[in-house]
């Protein structure tokens, strides 16, 4: 009998967590969209595998950054712009939404190339592939409700298997990046710095705690399952910086040292996944490009979601995937005006769009700390939280992953600087 009632709790257990399951999972995979894998794909392909210790670290960010989205979405029932607004006022609230609308749309730019990118590798150009992408995206956020549109977000994130797998058909000296791995390694270089934030701020992204905390409060999870929540988000942020990993792994072993400075500055994801042929073989190239197609599908839209939510939270409005665009015009018409700003971006002939694609990532670094500040603020308040309040651990790796950041930026601002020995 005893044994009979263990099993039922771990049954139990079992059962509560998948129907947490969510949330966590599709905004941690999310961030493996377009402008990440250009990121860790330049990590790679630019400085082999001396960026795996940045990449190790920051996992321990996200893991730490998203369990306090999660435990503030649970504890209070809200996302996170309608906490910001409550706590510090609208002058501030709109602030925070500039930010994020500026990095986002950048980020939605990102996320058909991404599509464009990969889909042309297979033959089909960007004018067929993207507006059809971006009308399967708007009929199924407009047109379904949320528990659809989180399970097919989630199927998704199936693709990313992928990657792993031409991480090892690139062969990698193992050693190496066990060693790279743990042990830290700076390259006194402008450009090193520059990619160092943008890796900082596509894996910790400043839409992921919109988009997180507002999952979170949408699917109602109730106090009693917090750890259940915890535990998901947790283990969201491994899951996919695990895959981040064979990302620079691949294109480490295949292109390190291989190409020139006007080479790399001009590659798209979508050449990242070509140039892994030579050495990663055919199949390498194939899984390489349907990830990037599977991300900037998902990615497309759960960011463009992710603003929506944080503008209409924000200011009040309604919102909601549930809702019909007459109860939440403000809503869909943030999604929809972005899904537009991407389409037509891609579309313009000679666009830089690898060039907007590490803008975004950068400005996601650089605006990042603010983020995070507010939710240290929000975190830290017994009255918004309870006894739910942040612990020392999650206070001081927000706080270093906070002054990290901004330390990287002014580094950069003093590398711009005529003479600068970081200037090369």
């Amino acid at each position: 009998m005893t044994r009979l009632f263990g099993r039922i709790r771990r049954f139990r257990r079992a059962f509560v967590l998948l129907a947490v399951i969510g949330p966590g999972l599709i905004t941690s995979n999310a961030d493996n969209d377009a402008g990440g894998i250009a990121t860790y794909s330049q990590a790679g392909a630019q400085f082999g595998y001396q960026m795996l210790w940045i990449l190790v670290a920051v996992t321990v960010s996200l893991a730490v950054v998203n369990e306090m989205g999660a435990r503030m979405g649970v504890v209070t029932g809200k996302g996170l712009a309608d906490l910001i607004r409550e706590r510090f006022g609208v002058r501030r609230t709109t602030f925070a939404m500039a930010l994020l609308l500026f990095a986002n749309a950048f980020t939605t730019v990102a996320e058909f190339a991404g599509i464009a990118a990969g889909l042309e590798l297979f033959g089909v150009p960007r004018f067929v592939s993207v507006p059809a992408a971006a009308a399967v995206i708007w009929l199924l956020v407009v047109r379904g409700s949320y528990p659809v549109v989180e399970k097919v977000l989630l199927s998704i994130t199936v693709v990313y298997v992928t990657y792993v797998i031409s991480g090892f058909l690139a062969h990698p000296p193992w050693p190496e990046v066990l060693r790279s791995s743990v042990v830290p390694h700076v390259v006194p270089r402008r450009d090193f710095v520059l990619l160092a934030i943008a890796l900082i701020g596509t894996t910790v992204t400043p839409w992921m705690q919109f988009y997180l905390q507002a999952a979170v409060a949408d699917k109602g999870i109730p106090n009693e399952h917090l750890a259940y929540s915890q535990t998901e988000v947790v283990a969201g942020a491994f899951v996919t910086d695990f895959v981040d990993f064979f990302i620079i792994i691949a294109t480490a072993a295949a292109l390190f040292g291989h190409l020139s400075s006007a080479q790399l500055g001009s590659m798209q994801a979508g050449d990242f996944a070509r140039a892994l042929e030579p050495a990663a073989g055919q199949a390498a190239t194939a899984l390489f490009a349907v990830g990037l197609v599977g991300a900037s599908v998902l990615a497309g839209s759960v960011v463009p979601l992710s603003t929506a939510y944080a503008v209409t939270e924000a200011f009040g409005w309604e919102r909601g995937v549930g809702r019909d665009l007459g109860e939440a015009p403000a809503f869909f018409g943030i999604f929809t005006g972005l899904l537009a700003i991407g389409t037509a971006a891609v579309m313009i002939p000679g666009l830089p769009l690898v060039t907007l694609i590490l803008l975004s990532q950068e400005a996601n670094g650089i605006i990042l700390p603010a983020i995070l500040i507010f939710m240290l603020v929000l975190l830290n308040d017994r009255r918004i939280m309870g006894r739910h309040v942040n612990g020392r651990l999650a206070n001081t790796v927000a706080g270093l992953t906070v002054a990290v950041l901004i330390g990287l930026t002014l580094i950069l601002l003093v590398a711009s600087l005529p003479g600068s020995p970081l200037s090369g």
